[in-house]
């Protein structure tokens, strides 16, 4: 870490502990970030900390998919579905570079748990749910499926289904990082890499919280004062919530799910869907000229587990006996791995609920106020409910007695068509219309743009100014050399997995061997202010 971090670090800290907040909300994941965003673009005072790096807990470790929950009409959750799906057309509306509709193949064989006749009615309700925002349902049988995906074998398939849906070009955490970024540019006062040990509420001293904070770079200690508390960590809600003596109707369980990133499998037009040999559904992602293989549901105990042998194992037979591989594929195709795990939402009743179905549980949340303590809890959830979630943390805070100054909606989305086709007329002069060195359907410019918003004008500037700074920085990568001082100003990066996992998506789709022997990756490194090395 070099001295701009270190300084820039000791001053966030300072901030931390120099002024009573409105909120302080513990966790940086989407919840976190959410609602962050929210009250502060409301006028709030916020304060977010979180004890890893944003987005480093389940908010990394997502499918990338914007969806509505198709799976859940099994188990009849109508409402859910239609929330999600209301969620995700709202989401693609507000964020039209980082979204896109992209088609579902789900495959039906003999592991299938229902007939294709059913499943293709329900993907037309789940289309009439979905308020007809995406591209009409198809039906496919065998011979149709071998023309449209001819790497599906269909020795064992009854039928296909076809329908619409939403994914994130990018990667997960970088979306939840530009909700982070939008909650520091409305003044809320951030960090990473800072933990909350433990929480104090005094009724003497106005009603306050003193959260007792612990720097896990410095070592330094703090205590932050806030008139309320927003837990919004995810995996470890509970374990925050039994630090603060705090009871509960709802608490959590956890289903790990684990992606393998594999070299390209199809062409990236479509996301194929297989149910496992249990009985799940699982799926072929495009992410850049990768595939993404998964997700696993399995039951655990430890919010910190990781992929395992028998993990990989079984994806990998799973998808080799669904395609037609000129090979199959091997633990030496992995490039990457994903391994998320995901706090469901139960009652918090006594029960260990073992004996309930595990299939049943679907990614809802809750969101649960102590009225007299100020503090508001978040369980559960997903990337696809987000907005809801900082509208209901905006909801429960302003019925706490915390005062919203600000009336605006604008807390979310991108800027304007108009902004953003000035920026693209600006991009074309300098040449940076043209596709980068790995294969993308897509111009620079509109990956700048969708990675910076307004703040890419900088990188054009800087271009302008010496257009050799347009290079890429590392070869087969999207990421130029004009964009390096900016990320290492404007991302709070302490770390290279910051970058390369989370602001970006390099070391899921390259090899970390593979960056490090790049000719530009000591020069990257360099103007992040990291080392070549991880600490």
């Amino acid at each position: 870490m070099d001295q701009a971090i270190a300084t820039r670090r000791a001053a966030e800290l300072a901030a931390l502990g120099a002024e009573i907040f409105d909120v302080v909300i513990i966790g940086g994941g989407i919840n976190g970030a959410t609602s962050a965003a929210a009250l502060s673009a409301k006028g709030a005072r916020v304060a977010l900390i979180e004890q890893g790096d944003f987005a480093s807990a389940t908010s990394q470790e997502s499918s990338n998919l914007v969806w509505g929950g198709f799976k859940y009409l099994e188990n009849y959750e109508i409402p859910l579905v239609f929330k999600l799906c209301r969620s995700r057309n709202r989401l693609m509306k507000s964020y039209p570079t980082s979204m896109a509709e992209i088609d579902f193949l789900a495959t039906l064989d003999k592991s299938s748990p229902f007939p294709s006749w059913l499943a293709s009615l329900g993907t037309f309700g789940y289309w009439g749910l979905g308020m007809f925002a995406t591209k009409r349902p198809r039906y496919l049988r065998p011979k149709t499926i071998e023309k449209t995906e001819p790497i599906i074998d269909t020795d064992n398939a009854s039928a296909a289904i076809q329908y619409g849906d939403a994914y994130l070009k990018d990667n997960d955490a970088r979306f939840v990082w530009q909700f982070v970024r939008s909650a520091i540019d409305d003044g809320a006062t951030v960090s990473n890499y800072v933990e909350a040990t433990g929480a104090q509420w005094d009724p003497n001293d106005g009603g306050l919280w003193s959260v007792d904070l612990a720097d896990q770079v410095s070592g330094d200690k703090l205590t932050l004062k806030a008139r309320s508390v927003v837990n919004a960590a995810g995996p470890f809600v509970d374990a925050f919530n039994a630090r603060i003596d705090l009871a509960t109707k709802s608490r959590i369980v956890y289903s790990k799910g684990i992606h393998l990133i594999v070299p390209a499998l199809t062409s990236g037009d479509r996301i194929l869907a297989f149910f496992d040999d249990t009985q799940r559904l699982f799926y072929v992602i495009p992410m850049a000229h990768r595939s993404v293989i998964g997700t696993t549901d399995t039951r655990t105990n430890d919010p910190n587990e990781g992929v395992t042998a028998q993990d990989r194992a079984f994806l990998l037979e799973q998808i080799n006996e669904r395609l037609d591989l000129e090979h199959p594929l091997t633990e030496a195709d992995i490039i990457s791995e994903r391994c998320g795990v995901r706090p469901l939402v139960v009652d918090n009743d006594g029960d260990d609920h073992e004996e309930i179905d595990w299939t049943t549980l679907s990614r809802k949340h809750a969101v649960e106020v102590d009225k007299p303590r100020r503090v508001v809890s978040i369980f559960g959830g997903k990337l696809t409910d987000c907005l809801n979630v900082g509208e209901e943390v905006i909801e429960e805070l302003t019925g706490l007695g915390i005062k919203l100054e600000v009336e605006s909606d604008n807390w979310f989305g991108e800027p304007s068509a108009e902004e953003r086709t000035r920026f693209l007329d600006r991009a074309k002069s300098l040449g940076l219309d043209r596709a980068p060195t790995v294969e993308h359907s897509e111009s620079i410019a509109h990956v700048l743009w969708r990675r910076h918003g307004l703040t890419a004008h900088q990188v054009l500037d800087r271009i302008a100014e010496d257009p050799q700074l347009g290079d890429e920085a590392l070869r087969d990568s999207d990421l130029l050399r004009a964009e390096l001082p900016i990320i290492a100003a404007r991302e709070r990066i302490v770390y290279r997995e910051d970058f390369f996992r989370r602001r970006t998506k390099l070391s899921l789709i390259h090899r970390m061997t593979e960056l490090e022997a790049d000719p530009g990756y000591a020069e990257t490194m360099a103007a992040l202010g990291l080392q070549t090395t991880p600490a």
